[in-house]
């Protein structure tokens, strides 16, 4: 992704390094913090910081790039500034996980120092080639400030954690030759056809209409354009950030990016208008064709990865648990002097298990199993009836950072709202009838982040409606308006529909609460809304978690699980010298 639009808004990072006295063993080197990284965090440790998670990773600066599984190892690499809270310096930090929980911060993969990047290293990915031989592939800004593609290998493949990466000589790649120098970049992760050539496609924008454009190579090294791109839309500008890759029809587990036979879909993601839209379809692997089953953009079918605060994501393939893996970049949504402030600016989204959901429509996400082994504290609640116009409150766990699972049964169906089948816009829906809008069925579901005398709270909620064709439509929204006293933080509301029939299942919903983020999953992860919010009452031990009706006719809470979260452990590090290994230590 290029800096281009987001200078003024997301350019801030860390100011201080977050680094402490901590010996780490991992595979022969041992870890240790610089003194003065030690004062730099005891410093931070003591300044109050309320919004800051304890479980999502939060890099030193946050644009996703290529996240990759390599020998039992997960590399997490994102885009950071290392010398100032301005923009600029755009350097690909480096960061590895056993788990996708605990993390180890390494030096920097990628800095910028060529005529080809000498504008920063921007997004790109990982790519596995055979010989077990990952590789690199970034968008450079050069020296004349067009965007061109580079590649870059590992200096020593036998080093378990890839820590140094050299760039090769040929850079550049690619080069914007007949193309806007400004809407070239964000090459994907490759994939090898059957005629033993890998294909990439590259983010663009011609004609004013996004484009995905198709790239072929031989060796990796030497590329050449396709005639005809993968795919565009008249109905979107750029995409940023493009991601291609199969999904199994009925099958349980993901499925590698080379695999291109079988039962299997292919999905295509581009990021525009501030959300990470996705079409499914088939792809020929000899023609490169994509027939496509919805475009972007068409009315009534227009489906996101999440409906909230989610951009730039990336997805990989996990070899070693059979599934894909997404992660997304979540942005801050108080003011820049906010960050400069904090010292920090962005995180991650948890990581999240992707797959296509069993009516073959539309993708369904999960959070990672491992997220369970931060589970703590825990309390259960069952067949709780929620009369009308009430609140419940979900007491004895840490509701400033906790894991929740809630299911609602709803048996008076035919109290229900109609709607028009012009109501198509869930965002709008969910704008015009808030939490504090009183329905028949609903509004129902959480109260997070909330202060006790709920002044401040952050409603994730569904309502229930009837179409037109008696058919009902569940409507998940999330509503900020109430997050905060703050006046000068956004304060949005989110909305998406979701494909339960509650005549025959449950409405489920489950909410990752972490400070300042609420990561929610609706239907089983069928509708996924993301949500920064920045309480001024609500924080640490003031803040409080409730279930809420605020329908006229009462629900029943079927179940309700929810556990107080530990700390994720994230070392952040300076200095390194052989010694032992860790991975103890990191499980």
């Amino acid at each position: 992704m290029y800096l281009g639009k987001c200078k003024e808004k997301e350019a801030v990072i860390w100011v201080v390094l977050l680094c402490f006295v901590v010996v780490l063993f991992s595979h022969g080197f041992e870890v240790e913090a610089s003194n003065e990284a030690f004062k730099s965090h005891q410093s931070l440790l003591q300044t109050k910081q309320p919004y800051r998670t304890g479980y999502h990773f939060q890099p030193i600066k946050n644009w996703m790039n290529g996240p990759m599984y390599y020998k039992g190892v997960y590399h997490l690499f994102y885009q950071y500034n290392p010398y100032s809270a301005e923009w600029g310096n755009i350097t690909w930090a480096h960061s590895i996980s056993y788990d996708l929980v605990n993390w180890v911060h390494l030096d920097d993969a990628i800095s910028p120092s060529e005529p080809y990047d000498i504008n920063g290293c921007w997004s790109g990915s990982a790519t596995i080639l055979p010989g077990e031989k990952p590789v690199i592939m970034y968008t450079g800004g050069d020296a004349q400030k067009q965007q061109v593609q580079n590649l870059a290998v590992p200096k020593n493949l036998s080093d378990p954690h890839l820590k140094e990466w050299v760039k090769l000589t040929n850079n550049p790649l690619m080069s914007p030759v007949g193309i806007d120098p400004q809407n070239f970049r964000d090459p994907t992760t490759g994939w090898l056809g059957p005629d033993k050539l890998w294909r990439v496609i590259i983010g663009s924008q011609i004609n004013d209409h996004g484009t995905a454009l198709l790239y072929r190579s031989h060796d990796f090294v030497n590329w050449t354009r396709g005639e005809i791109p993968l795919h565009h839309s008249n109905k979107t500008k750029m995409w940023e950030c493009p991601d291609f890759y199969p999904v199994s029809v009925g099958g349980k587990n993901g499925v590698d990016t080379n695999v291109l036979s079988g039962d299997i879909k292919h999905v295509l993601k581009a990021s525009f208008n501030d959300h990470d839209h996705y079409i499914m379809g088939k792809y020929d692997p000899k023609t490169d064709g994509f027939v496509v089953e919805s475009d972007f953009m068409e009315k009534g079918l227009e489906f996101r990865y999440d409906y909230g605060n989610f951009y730039a994501s990336k997805t990989f393939y996990d070899g070693g648990r059979k599934r894909r893996i997404l992660w997304g970049w979540i942005l801050e949504a108080d003011s820049k002097s906010d960050d400069i402030n904090k010292g920090w600016s962005g995180l991650q989204s948890f990581p999240r298990r992707i797959l296509l959901g069993e009516n073959g429509r539309q993708l369904v996400q999960w959070p990672i199993q491992e997220i369970e082994q931060l589970r703590s504290k825990q309390v259960n609640l069952f067949n709780k009836e929620l009369k009308g116009v009430s609140v419940h409150e979900i007491e004895e766990i840490t509701a400033s950072q906790a894991d929740v699972e809630i299911s609602f049964n709803v048996t008076n169906l035919e109290e229900v709202d109609l709607i028009s089948p012009d109501e198509v816009d869930p965002q709008l829906l969910c704008t015009q009838n808030g939490a504090s809008k009183r329905g028949n069925i609903g509004p129902f579901g959480l109260l997070v982040l909330a202060s006790k005398d709920l002044a401040e709270q952050t409603a994730i909620f569904f309502r229930i409606f009837k179409g037109q064709h008696d058919n009902y439509v569940v409507l998940m929204c999330s509503d900020q308006t109430r997050s905060s006293l703050r006046a000068e933080v956004t304060k949005s509301t989110y909305g998406a529909f979701v494909d339960v029939d509650p005549r025959i299942e449950s409405i489920s919903l489950r909410s990752l609460i972490d400070h300042s983020i609420v990561e929610s999953f609706g239907g089983e992860g069928r509708a996924c809304i993301t949500a920064r919010v920045y309480p001024k009452l609500a924080i640490d031990e003031g803040a409080h978690l409730y279930a809420f009706n605020n329908g006229t006719q009462s629900v029943t809470i079927t179940s309700l699980s929810a556990w107080s979260m530990k700390n994720a452990q994230i070392f952040p590090i300076q200095k390194r010298r052989k010694k032992k290994p860790l991975n103890h230590l990191m499980n």
